[in-house]
């Protein structure tokens, strides 16, 4: 599983780099929204510590789709008036705000369901107005090779502290935010905060396919195997993001 976790988010962080380099920050942004991080992560806890508690930290985990947008929310406002340091603590800070009050609610499929699919209903009206979709200038090997290990470096992280936590946490630590934070940063630097903004404010639409995983996983792993779960996970995530895809065309062409 470490070799996973080390191959897996830089490969995938290597797509969205190119992504955005190709095709803009919506196509990056949408992409970003797949469970790579997340997923690997639930799996790993449901084969460590059992279905009943995968069950309960996928349910925060659709919860934390709060979080994962009220830091996407405060780096793109914070960004526009500031360089990255002081964008990404306010960003972390809101993570940080969103997460603890996740923590004290019930923790109940529905609810998290509801949560996650109000938050993405509500967020793109928040994001700062930007028709920015212009792919990157430029992007140099060496800064995708510090993407690369800045992310490898975050999963291990977050993955070790979720396996020590209880199920809540888990579940919001397995949605903390790895991939926003590599390419909130490094987009800002090197392409600036419209293009960050732009990003982030795709992500929340990539997220669909997110919540989809894990309220299929929260609902399914009472009920059935491990392996059966996260296939109909996937299977809905991949349908939701195909789904979403037909959206993210007609607002590209609507833009033209």
């Amino acid at each position: 599983m470490l070799g996973l976790k080390l191959l897996l988010v830089p490969c995938f962080l290597l797509l969205l780099s190119l992504a955005g380099k190709y095709f803009g920050p919506r196509v990056a942004g949408w992409l970003a929204g797949l469970p790579v991080v997340a997923g690997p992560i639930l799996f790993v806890l449901a084969l460590e510590n059992g279905k009943a508690f995968a069950a309960s930290a996928a349910t925060a985990a659709t919860a934390a789709v709060l979080a994962s947008v009220s830091f996407s929310l405060a780096y793109a406002h914070a960004a526009q008036r500031a360089a990255w340091p002081k964008a990404l603590a306010a960003a972390l800070m809101a993570w940080g705000l969103a997460a603890a009050v996740l923590a004290g609610l019930p923790s109940t499929p529905w609810l998290s369901l509801a949560i996650a699919l109000c938050t993405l209903w509500l967020a793109p009206a928040a994001f700062p107005a930007s028709g920015f979709d212009a792919p990157a200038r430029h992007l140099a090997t060496g800064e995708l090779v510090l993407r690369m290990v800045a992310g490898a470096a975050l999963t291990v992280g977050v993955a070790e502290a979720a396996g020590a936590l209880g199920s809540a946490w888990s579940g919001l630590l397995a949605v903390f935010p790895v991939l926003g934070i590599v390419l909130a940063v490094f987009s800002h630097r090197s392409e600036g905060a419209a293009f960050a903004a732009a990003l982030l404010r795709a992500m929340a639409t990539g997220l669909l396919s997110f919540t989809a995983f894990c309220a299929t996983l929260s609902f399914a792993l009472p009920w059935v195997t491990i392996t059966s779960a996260f296939a109909s996970a996937t299977a809905a995530a991949l349908a939701v993001q195909l789904a979403t895809k037909r959206r993210l065309q007609h607002s590209r062409r609507a833009k033209a």
